[in-house]
C-alpha cells in the first residue's frame, strides 16, 4: 500500500516567504512610527504645540508605560491563549488606534479645543497636546511590543523544520529598515507641508496610514494560518502545545544571579541605545549646526550598521562563540561614541566624525543582542526559558520607559532659557556613557562566572561532532 504525502501550504516555498513579508511589512511600518517624531524633536518645541524637551522625554517614555506594569506579561498570556491570529490582528488593531490618537494631538483640530484646554489646565509642565499625544504613543506600544512577540512565534510556526533562523533574521533586518526609512522620510514630509510653515502633522499621518496597510496584510495572513491549520489538523489557535507561561516561575528566576546580572546588562546596554534614536536628530543638529534633514540623514545610517552585521556576526556566534567577549566588545564601543557625542563632537564639529560615530555605534549594536539573546538558554534552565525572556523583556522596558524621561529632565536643567537648535547634550550624553559603563560591568563579570562554571558563552553554539561525543561518552562514564 502506497502512503499519499500531502503538501501543506508552508511547505511550500512562496506561501511561508510571503507569509513572512506580510507580518514583517508589520514591523517594519510599526518601526517607522515608534521614530516618526524623533527627527521633529526641534519642531515641537516651536510654535503651534510648544512642547519643552522635558515634555518630549515624557512622550518618548510613555511607549512603554503600561508594558512595565504588567501588560507585556498579559499579552504572553493572551498570545499564549488565543493564537497568533487573534493576538496579531488584536495588537495591529490596538497600534493604529493608539496611532490615530496621537495624530489627533498633534493636528490644527485638537489645538485649542475645549478637550485641549482641559487638559493644559493640569499638570502645565505638558502642553494638552504632549499628553494626549503620550497616551496615544502608550496604547500603541502596547500592540507594538504585543506584535514583536506575536510575530516570533508565527515565524516559529510557518518556518518550523525549515528557514527559521534566516526569517526571523530577515523580519529583524526590515523592521530595523523602518528606522532607516522613517528617519529619511520624517523630516522631508514635515518641510513639504508648506515653505516656512514645517508640520508634524504629515509624517506622522504617512505612519499612521501605514500602520493601517500592516494591519490589513496581517489580516490576509490570517487567512493563510487558518488554511494552514486546517492542512496540519491543528485546533482553533492553531498553536500546538507550547508551554505557557507560568508565574509560580517568577519568584526562582528572581531569585537567580545570573537573571538579574543578564537582565541589568540588558536594560542597561538598550536604555543607552533606543532613547538615544528618540534624541539623536536634535543632538547632532545642535552640535553640528545643520538642519534637521541633515542631522536625521547621519543618524539614519546607524541601524544599517545593525542589519548588515547582525547576521554575519550570528554566523560567527554559531560556528566560533566568543559570546561572551562580545557583549564586552560592544559595550566598549558603546562607551566610546557617547563619550565623543559628549565631549569631541562639540569641540570639534566634523559631520564626518558623526557619521563614523554613528557607524560604530551600529557595530556595537550588533555585537550585544546577537550575543546577548542566545546567551540565555546557556545560563537558564530550559524548563522556564519563556519566562526568563518574558522577565528580561519587562526589565529592559522599565529602562526604556523611565530613561527618556530622565534624560529630558536633564536636557532642560542643562538648557535653561536655551533656543532648542542650540542644545548643550554633554550631561546627557554622559549619562548614556555611564550607563555603557554599568553593563560593561555586568559584560565582565558574566565573562568571570563564565570562566568559573563554564556555561558555554565562549563556545559556539553549533557543536562539531566530535564536540557531542565526547559529552555522550562523559554522560556515559
Amino acid at each position: 500500500m502506497t502512503e499519499v504525502i500531502r503538501q501543506t501550504l508552508n511547505d511550500k516555498a512562496w506561501a511561508r516567504w510571503l507569509a513572512l513579508i506580510l507580518i514583517a511589512s508589520m514591523m517594519f511600518f510599526a518601526y517607522m512610527f515608534v521614530d516618526v517624531m524623533s527627527p521633529l524633536q526641534a519642531l515641537v518645541e516651536k510654535a503651534p504645540l510648544n512642547w519643552s524637551a522635558s515634555a518630549f522625554g515624557n512622550y518618548a517614555g510613555a511607549e512603554y508605560m503600561l508594558n512595565v506594569f504588567g501588560f507585556l506579561i498579559i499579552a504572553g498570556i493572551i498570545l499564549d491563549k488565543m493564537g497568533v491570529r487573534f493576538t496579531g490582528t488584536l495588537s495591529a488593531a490596538v497600534m493604529v488606534t493608539g496611532a490615530v490618537i496621537k495624530l489627533y494631538a498633534v493636528s490644527e483640530m485638537f489645538a485649542g479645543s475645549a478637550f485641549d484646554q482641559w487638559l493644559g489646565s493640569w499638570w502645565t509642565e505638558m502642553p494638552g497636546s504632549a499628553k494626549l499625544a503620550a497616551f496615544g504613543f502608550m496604547i500603541f506600544g502596547c500592540g507594538c511590543e504585543m506584535a514583536g512577540i506575536t510575530v516570533s512565534k508565527a515565524i516559529a510556526k510557518w518556518f518550523e523544520g525549515k528557514e527559521m533562523a534566516l526569517a526571523m533574521g530577515i523580519e529583524m533586518a526590515i523592521a530595523r529598515l523602518g528606522v532607516f526609512a522613517v528617519l529619511s522620510i520624517s523630516p522631508r514630509l514635515s518641510d513639504w507641508w508648506g515653505a516656512g510653515n514645517a508640520s508634524v502633522v504629515p509624517p506622522v499621518a504617512f505612519c499612521t496610514a501605514l500602520l493601517l496597510i500592516g494591519l490589513i496584510n496581517y489580516i490576509i495572513f490570517t487567512f493563510m494560518d487558518v488554511r494552514l491549520d486546517k492542512q496540519l489538523g491543528a485546533n482553533a489557535t492553531g498553536d500546538g502545545g507550547e508551554e505557557e507561561f507560568k508565574l509560580s516561575d517568577v519568584g526562582g528566576l528572581f531569585k537567580s544571579r545570573l537573571f538579574w546580572i543578564i537582565a541589568l546588562l540588558c536594560v542597561l546596554y538598550y536604555s543607552a541605545i533606543f532613547p538615544f534614536q528618540r534624541f539623536g536628530t536634535n543632538m547632532l543638529q545642535c552640535n553640528l549646526g545643520i538642519s534637521d534633514v541633515a542631522a536625521a540623514d547621519i543618524l539614519r545610517w546607524f541601524p544599517i550598521g545593525a542589519l548588515l552585521l547582525t547576521p554575519a556576526l550570528g554566523f560567527f556566534l554559531d560556528k566560533v562563540g566568543r559570546g561572551a567577549t562580545m557583549l564586552i566588545v560592544g559595550s566598549v564601543l558603546l562607551i566610546c561614541c557617547h563619550l565623543v557625542f559628549a565631549l569631541v563632537l562639540p569641540a570639534v564639529p566634523s559631520e564626518g566624525l558623526a557619521l563614523a560615530t554613528v557607524i560604530v555605534l551600529g557595530v556595537s549594536f550588533s555585537l550585544v543582542p546577537a550575543a546577548l539573546w542566545p546567551s540565555v538558554p546557556k545560563v537558564m534552565d530550559a524548563r522556564y526559558l519563556g519566562s526568563a525572556y518574558s522577565l528580561i523583556f519587562w526589565v529592559q522596558n522599565i529602562g526604556l520607559f523611565g530613561v527618556p524621561i530622565l534624560f529630558g529632565k536633564i536636557l532642560v536643567a542643562s538648557n535653561e532659557g536655551v533656543d532648542p537648535s542650540q542644545y548643550d547634550y554633554t550631561n546627557p550624553m554622559l549619562m548614556f556613557a555611564g550607563f555603557g559603563t554599568a553593563a560593561l560591568i555586568f559584560a565582565l563579570w558574566l565573562k568571570v562566572l563564565n570562566s568559573k562554571h563554564g556555561y558555554g558563552l565562549e563556545s559556539p553554539n553549533i557543536k562539531s561532532t566530535s564536540a557531542e561525543e565526547a559529552e555522550m561518552l562523559s554522560a556515559e562514564e
